[in-house]
């Protein structure tokens, strides 16, 4: 029998909401985390942030170029991953066409729980949507994503960058047939690609 599929993806920064918290850590086989993040004055002291009020332990994993057998090994044996927030062009460099994203489709499709914050949250799906605001250049910029979400793009900070626009206009160039918009404070829960959790304001746009 298939294991079921367990996807968090948040608006904006940790931690977790409340009741996503515990729907993620239900979904653990076993209560271990790895926080996959960019290092960055101040990293060390927000790391915790991701994990808040769980009973877990977390292994903090820097993104780097190059990895160890013993590193990767690390991620393969955690129980769930989260992807960490920031520079989400950054995220897709460190990621996406790496082992990691072999590493991360396979611990998914095992039922293990991925979580993505704003960066992380983008880079998910089979399309990776960077906004203008997001961008250096002001344009919005379409890439492929680790593929664990398909048929929806995501925008981050819905409310606060205004991201309608951004939105539709992602809609049109992917040809997906749903866009969900996930505002700071926000989160939603995807069971089997389904949208079974929201906790915050979300908006659901549909290919016109």
């Amino acid at each position: 029998m298939e294991s079921s599929t367990h996807l968090f993806l948040f608006g904006s920064s940790p931690p977790f909401t409340p009741q996503l918290a515990s729907k993620f850590e239900n979904a653990l086989e076993q209560p271990t985390v790895t926080v996959l993040y960019i290092e960055r004055e101040g990293s060390v002291d927000y790391l915790p942030k991701y994990t808040s009020g769980m009973k877990v332990e977390a292994d903090h994993f820097p993104l780097k170029s190059h990895y160890s057998e013993q590193e990767l090994n690390r991620l393969s044996g955690s129980g769930g991953v989260i992807i960490g927030g920031g520079d989400t062009l950054a995220y897709h460099d460190y990621i996406i066409k790496t082992e990691l994203t072999n590493i991360l489709q396979d611990k998914f499709q095992q039922g293990q729980p991925i979580a993505g914050f704003s960066a992380g949250a983008l880079i998910s799906p089979e399309y990776c949507v960077i906004s203008p605001e997001d961008h250096p250049e002001r344009i919005q910029v379409v890439k492929t994503g680790i593929g664990l979400l398909k048929g929806v793009v995501i925008s981050a900070h819905f409310l606060e960058w205004n991201e309608h626009k951004n939105l539709e206009a992602a809609l049109k160039r992917t040809g997906v047939p749903k866009g969900y918009g996930i505002a700071e404070g926000g989160g939603i829960y995807l069971k089997d690609q389904q949208l079974v959790g929201v906790e915050g304001f979300l908006h659901i746009e549909h290919q016109k």
